[in-house]
């Protein structure tokens, strides 16, 4: 592999990542609509909640500087959500400590966020199961 091919596939890992990210975050509103996809986004969102809580770093972030550094780029030493989220969030508050509190907030806001929408789905299910089925057999 080439270095010069070696740099898009960092930005295909760093998609990836948003990707991840997006789906970590907006998950519990996908299986609002598939419900089954629940499966997929809990465990990804005890993986991103593990990784922002405890301040760990993502192995794809290792990859992507590595391929980035490959490529002939540089990589960066913190972790994603530092370097490409809090910035666009928080731009003058991502140094030390402070930067720490809020990646940490953000965390706790992300688990408050999908819980709330976990409980509303929980909810209607039993709402639904208790429901009569109508002419066809169903429980509207």
């Amino acid at each position: 592999m080439t270095a010069l091919s070696k740099s898009p596939l960092a930005d295909v890992v760093l998609l990836l990542h948003f990707g991840f990210l997006a789906f970590v975050v907006c998950g519990g509103l996908l299986a609002w609509r598939w419900p089954r996809l629940a499966w997929l986004h809990l465990p990804a969102l005890a993986w991103g909640a593990f990784v922002v809580l405890a301040g760990a770093i993502c192995p794809l972030t290792p990859l992507e500087n590595a391929l980035r550094e490959a490529g002939g780029g540089s990589g960066y030493g913190d972790s994603f959500i530092e370097h490409y989220l809090l910035p666009l969030i928080y731009p003058g508050a991502v140094q030390g400590p402070t930067g720490r509190v809020l990646q940490v907030a953000l965390g706790v806001a992300l688990l408050l966020f999908n819980a709330g929408i976990y409980a509303l789905l929980w909810q209607r299910r039993r709402r639904r199961a208790r429901r009569p089925p109508d002419k066809r057999g169903r429980s509207s």
